[in-house]
This record gives C-alpha cells, sequence and structure tokens, in this order.
C-alpha cells in the first residue's frame, strides 16, 4: 500500500487577483467570450487563458465563473461539460463494443457509464438546465 503525502498544487486562499497580472476584468471577459466563440469548453478556456495569457483563475479577476461569463455573454452551452465529457465516452466505448462484441468487460463500464448519464441527466433536468423531455439513448443495443 503507497501512502500519499500532501504534496500538490492548491488555490490561492486571497480572494482578489494577485499584483502581477495585468489584465483588467474587461480584457478577461473579452478573452472568455472570444474562446468561448471559438467553441471552447469552460475547462478548455481555463487553461488557454492559465497558459497562455497567464491568468491564473478568472473567478478571482472578474468576480464570475467562466460559465457565468459565458452565459451572459449570450453564448448558449446546449450541454453542460461534464455530461458531454460522459456521452462521448459512451460513444467511443459503444463504437468499440460494435467493432469487438465479445468485449464483456468493457459491455459493463458503458453499463456504468450510461447509468452515470442517466443521473446527471436527471439532475440537470431538476435544474432546469436540459429541457425537461431530453433522454439519452444508447448506440449499442446489447446494454
Amino acid at each position: 500500500m503507497t501512502r500519499t503525502g500532501k504534496s500538490r498544487s492548491r488555490r490561492p486562499l486571497s480572494k482578489r487577483p494577485p499584483m502581477w497580472c495585468k489584465y483588467s476584468s474587461e480584457e478577461v471577459e473579452a478573452f472568455v467570450i472570444k474562446l468561448a466563440k471559438e467553441e471552447n469548453t469552460p475547462s478548455k478556456i481555463g487553461v488557454i487563458l492559465r497558459d497562455q495569457y497567464g491568468i491564473p483563475l478568472v473567478k478571482s479577476i472578474v468576480g464570475k465563473s467562466i460559465k457565468q461569463i459565458i452565459l451572459d455573454g449570450g453564448i448558449e452551452i446546449p450541454v453542460p461539460e461534464d455530461l458531454d465529457n460522459l456521452l462521448q465516452k459512451a460513444s467511443t466505448l459503444s463504437r468499440h463494443l460494435n467493432k469487438n462484441r465479445s468485449d464483456v468487460l468493457n459491455k459493463r463500464s458503458l453499463q456504468l457509464i450510461v447509468s452515470r448519464i442517466r443521473r446527471l441527466a436527471k439532475y440537470y433536468r431538476r435544474m432546469g438546465t436540459l429541457p425537461k423531455d431530453w433522454k439519452y439513448k444508447p448506440q449499442v443495443e446489447a446494454i
């Protein structure tokens, strides 16, 4: 059994923007909206802003999350990002199962992914993020 230490990256304690960040809140909002129009996900936008522009945390500079900036900018997010990632994972796994019919282990993992999708969809329908009639239809018949 391996023991894990406390060494990991942590967010800064201060809610104020760092002194070395040279961008104003309007510039950061413009960056976020520009990157969202290029169809980047909110997490990918955060990584791009961190790596290319040196913006550590958008929320400390602007006061709003990336998702909230995108929604305020009039850009619609059709499916939440975590649900979209699960849908992509399920589609690639179902394509794999269409080619490899006897892969029993991955049939089980697809069942687990589908149940996770249904649970998340139920939550998002209840919160109003997804329409009430949204339903996931699996691509593989033998689930």
